[in-house]
């Protein structure tokens, strides 16, 4: 097997659009890019790729899935061999092991830590919306810098109250283990989600009290740590203002950015990311409009942070405060950027300004007339910059020299790259040949360490083989192909369609209020969606009959235990393959109302909100109605092998009594649908 966080890491690295692209030629059209699926002969291109959502699915042939899907059906591999695959497309290193009881609690562990933070960001909304200390600070402080309700809900902020030990106590009587509440070290990285300290002594105390908390989100949405702004005296003289969740086996503040799960569908949208530094400078832009901007955690610009932004777009433009500070801030880690082959802008704020105060100062036009005027291709903002810096001093200028090599070297684009060089040498003033021949040693000195890098990788390769063939090989899994959904073939068609369409309704509208009922002297109770059906489904004592429905309906009412509404990416994302094809196939279109369902029905109701109860009322009793004649099916078998046994008078007579049951509610079912059903 191969771990969870292998697992995890290739999921995260298999950009679809990059995996697809390697077998389908793609051009893009409005988010999506399409072209002829390679899963069946056609002429018109039919085969979607959606960046935002990282999944594929075909208008033809109804193939969907995400990365690992698209391989293993591609490349005719089981789901093990497809992620070996991408782990080598993407680099990323597999260490092939059995779960150890360890592996097994570990992963435990991690489920854990993610419920946990959900719980504490939950607890985090109420307090600033619910208690009188969380609207007088926190709801106070985030108003006056102009947040708007919008903006505190689309970022899920929240208040942490200022008794040191309110959230530990709480989750403790909640059920929640002080394991996971503290940070330990197991040597290699941090267990628990830090959200309480314990000192030596066993005192334990809140890490976060007395802050506004600032929420982070994976690229799917979950919540993998928090930051905390400390609001009240402690300021003066405080070092530290801004306070971030350790790392841990759910955070690592290199490989997130604050904003991602919010901003990467206006990403894909513009085809280009803003990267600031702060969770303001995100909430401020968002607000002005600009909302496809990110921020790096207040950390250095890492690799993988570079590499998570590429999943959606190849444009890049960093903004920085306009002071000594800020543009020399702009200038570190960017050679990063254009060695993964992005392109990237720079933008300056005028001196004395940040991206928070300029976005609260500004309208949304004077915001986006700013960035059109002002932001700069990096290259040659670098060049301009370090020319002013060097003056006609020689050795400053030769260094300036290198350090612009440094940056043109690093862009993957031989055409790109020869065109920098071109107007560089313009504006430095020396022959294009000198800076040419440069930049080519500078490019031969990286290709000839990445050779070697290669070389010591193969090598490792060929010792790990031949450890392995010293010992039995351990078997990975059958290599039989994939099962998808063998259930649909052995049960009604129906049903499974009945079940999809009831899943849409729990993922679509499941937190929309349905109706209320009314209580005399009481205020009235909300009914929700997903409450409404999950709640017949449990009366009726009906179990999802498919496979892949049944496993997505637990995974839905897992999360929504820890009131979460599930987004479309924890089916579509998820690492059962047969879910996140089925997922694929469901969703894609859920938008719509099927219409092909309802034709069926010989009726039509239009998709608005105010039709839901209507709606899901026909999709439960239809469902109702083939789980009803499935059971008359199987109470007649039983009745026809007992016929063929003596002594079963009582037996039979009970059986015969079930059937009377279902018989009679079948007749109501009908009437309530409009199917005339037969009376006996």
């Amino acid at each position: 097997m191969i771990d969870d966080a292998t697992v995890s890491k290739i999921f995260d690295a298999a950009n679809i659009l990059d995996v697809v692209s390697d077998f389908v030629a793609l051009k893009k059209r409005g988010n999506n890019y399409f072209g002829c699926c390679p899963f069946h002969n056609e002429k018109t291109a039919s085969f979607s790729v959606s960046p935002a959502k990282n999944i594929y699915y075909c208008f033809g042939c109804h193939k969907g899935g995400n990365s690992v899907n698209f391989i293993m059906e591609h490349e005719n591999l089981p789901y093990y061999e497809a992620l070996k695959y991408l782990a080598n497309k993407f680099h990323i290193e597999v260490t092939e092991t059995e779960r150890t009881p360890e592996e097994q609690e570990r992963h435990d562990d991690r489920e854990s830590m993610i419920v946990l933070n959900e719980f504490a960001k939950n607890y985090f909304i109420r307090n600033m919306t619910e208690t009188e200390e969380g609207r007088a600070i926190g709801y106070k402080y985030f108003k006056e810098r102009g947040f708007n309700e919008e903006t505190i809900k689309t970022y899920e902020l929240g208040y942490s109250l200022s008794d040191r030990k309110a959230f530990t106590e709480f989750a403790l009587k909640s059920g929640y283990q002080l394991k996971y509440l503290i940070s330990t070290s197991n040597g290699q990285t941090n267990s628990g989600t830090g959200l309480t300290i314990k000192h030596d002594d066993g005192y334990t105390f809140d890490r976060f009290s007395g802050r506004v908390m600032f929420p982070i989100h994976s690229i799917t949405g979950k919540v993998i740590g928090f930051g905390g702004r400390v609001l009240d005296a402690r300021t003066k003289g405080v070092n530290v203002k801004y306070m971030n969740s350790p790392q841990s086996e759910i955070y690592d503040k290199s490989r997130s950015l604050y904003g991602i799960y919010q901003a990467k569908a206006s990403i894909v949208k513009n085809d280009k990311c803003f990267l600031v530094e702060g969770y303001t400078d995100v909430l401020s832009m968002h607000q002005s409009g600009i909302e496809n901007v990110v921020a790096s955690n207040g950390t250095a610009l890492t690799i993988e942070q570079i590499r998570l932004i590429k999943k959606f777009t190849n444009n890049i433009t960093v903004l920085y405060d306009g002071d000594d500070a800020g543009i020399h801030a702009a200038l570190r880690g960017i050679d990063m950027i254009l060695a993964e082959g992005l392109n990237v802008k720079v933008l300056l704020l005028p001196d004395g300004e940040d991206p928070d105060s300029f976005a609260r100062n500004h309208s949304s036009s004077e915001l986006e007339a700013f960035i059109g005027a002002n932001e700069t291709d990096f290259v040659l903002f670098k060049t301009r910059l370090l020319l002013g810096d060097a003056g006609n001093d020689p050795i400053k200028k030769a260094e300036l020299i290198n350090d612009i090599v440094a940056s043109i070297a690093a862009i993957s684009d031989d055409i790109k790259r020869l065109l920098y060089v071109k107007e560089c040498a313009k504006l430095m003033d020396i022959e294009e040949a000198v800076l040419k021949d440069a930049t080519e040693k500078k490019i031969s000195k990286i290709t000839y360490q990445q050779l070697e890098a290669a070389q010591k990788e193969r090598e490792r390769e060929r010792r790990q083989k031949e450890m392995a063939e010293q010992t039995p090989a351990q078997q990975s899994q059958t290599p039989e192909q994939r099962p998808i959904l063998n259930e649909e073939t052995a049960l009604n068609n129906r049903v499974c369609e009945l079940e999809s369409e009831l899943l849409k309704y729990l993922i679509q509208f499941g937190d929309k209020v349905l109706f209320e009922v009314k209580k005399e002297n009481e205020p009235a109770e909300i009914v929700t969606v997903s409450q409404y059906i999950l709640n017949e489904l449990k009366i009726n004592n009906i179990a999802f009959k498919i496979d892949a429905c049944r496993k997505m309906l637990d995974i839905y009412i897992s999360t929504a235990e820890h009131n979460t509404t599930p987004d479309d990416s924890l089916f579509t994302q998820c690492h059962d393959a047969d879910v996140s094809s089925f997922a694929v196939k469901l969703l894609v279109s859920k938008n719509e109302v099927s219409k092909e369902f309802w034709d069926k029905r010989n009726r039509y109701v239009p998709p608005e909100q105010g039709h839901l109860k209507e709606m899901v009322d026909i999709t439960l009793n239809h469902y109702k109605f083939e789980i009803a004649q499935q059971e008359i099916k199987n109470i007649g078998k039983i009745i026809a092998q007992l016929q063929t046994e003596p002594d079963n008078d009582e037996k039979i007579a009970e059986q015969l009594t079930k059937l009377g049951v279902f018989q009679r509610y079948i007749i109501k079912l009908g009437d309530s649908l409009g199917i005339v059903m037969p009376r006996k």
